[in-house]
């Protein structure tokens, strides 16, 4: 997929996610109901990748390798956890906000990629899609069901 593709999926998915977190307030935010996980956690986790990968994107820019040297992303549940955490003391119009530049940050690092780089199998459309495109898809059904069955309890 080209870059202009690629970049229009990423935020037509961005907008479908910030579309369903719409209306949900402080404590919506915070009730558990995705295993452990409350819709701020899930946000948390998704801007946590971004700004992970906006640092990647910003290498490959520079023609350096996507991962820093000794950083290992394999243990995905350890950094979710980690993001997570880290934003459990904030509020959640905080971690929306974070969401919100850390997508924007990403963005500004995709587009700084040369268009040669993009295509089928090659690693930015890999890191777009796992940290973003594929990231809110994976997560948005549960947000929006989540949010379909507060408004119809009323």
């Amino acid at each position: 997929m080209d870059k202009q593709t690629t970049l229009k999926q990423l935020q037509g998915g961005f907008a479908a996610l910030t579309t369903a977190l719409e209306g949900l307030d402080e404590r919506a935010m915070n009730t558990v109901f995705y295993g452990t996980w409350a819709v701020k956690d899930i946000v948390a986790h998704i801007a946590g990748w971004q700004h992970l990968m906006t640092e990647a994107l910003e290498r490959m820019a520079r023609g350096e390798r996507p991962t820093a040297e000794g950083v290992d992303y394999s243990d995905s549940d350890a950094w979710n956890a980690r993001f997570a955490s880290a934003m459990t003391a904030q509020s959640a119009v905080t971690v929306v906000a974070d969401l919100k530049q850390s997508f924007a940050n990403f963005v500004r690092a995709a587009q700084a990629i040369a268009d040669d780089r993009y295509g089928e199998g090659k690693t930015v459309n890999r890191l777009i899609e796992t940290s973003g495109t594929g990231h809110y898809k994976e997560h948005l059904p549960a947000i929006a069901e989540f949010a379909s069955t507060l408004k119809a309890k009323g």
